[in-house]
């Protein structure tokens, strides 16, 4: 009979034992299973913050040199050009290019991109030639800059209207191109009139 009731005692204690810590008394057991979520990997840091393609990074910085430049340039024309024509054209840099140039900025901001905000070198040269010029000779020079700026802008935004990796920077530049073709027609069409050579 004792030994009966030392083996059932005995039994309770290895049941006992081989409960979690904690649950002895009634408490809970502690979470040891649950571990802590790992840190989010550089890939899917870099995805997340919208990383642009380098091709896509390189065509924004020039079209953000190139767009202030037919600001600037657009302002000479408005106030040196002899041509109301050439004012005309000048004005509508201005004013469609401002448009677009705070669209670019908007959407660099949203990328992470810090586009450049004083022009290149080459740029400053053409601004810096054409203001020591003036009246017919100013129309002339600035007309032919304008159809060669636009020819090749137009060539390059066609090609990243296809090959844009960015899905909005795609959806700015189909937005943007029929303004830049109709920039160059009109540009074709005004240095016809002033006898610019192209």
């Amino acid at each position: 009979m004792h030994t009966f009731k030392r083996a059932m005692v005995m039994a309770g204690l290895v049941s006992l034992a081989a409960l979690p810590v904690g649950a002895q008394s009634g408490t809970p057991p502690s979470p040891r299973s649950k571990q802590p979520e790992p840190p989010m990997g550089a890939a899917q840091v870099a995805r997340d913050s919208g990383k642009l393609a380098s091709s896509d990074s390189k065509f924004m910085h020039e079209a953000a040199i190139g767009g202030m430049a037919e600001v600037a340039l657009g302002r000479l024309a408005a106030d040196k050009a002899s041509s109301a024509d050439v004012k005309e054209f000048g004005q509508r840099m201005i004013d469609d290019h401002s448009k677009a140039n705070d669209e670019l900025k908007a959407l660099a901001a949203q990328k992470g991109e810090v586009l450049p905000t004083e022009l290149d070198a080459s740029h400053k040269a053409l601004q810096d030639r054409l203001s020591k010029l003036s009246g017919d000779a100013f129309d002339k020079a600035y007309m032919k800059e304008m159809v060669r700026d636009h020819t090749e802008d137009v060539a390059e935004f066609r090609k990243m209207s296809t090959s844009a990796s960015d899905g909005d920077l795609k959806a700015w530049v189909g937005k943007t191109l029929p303004t830049l073709e109709e920039h160059l027609k009109m540009a074709k069409s005004t240095a016809t009139k002033v006898g610019s050579s192209e």
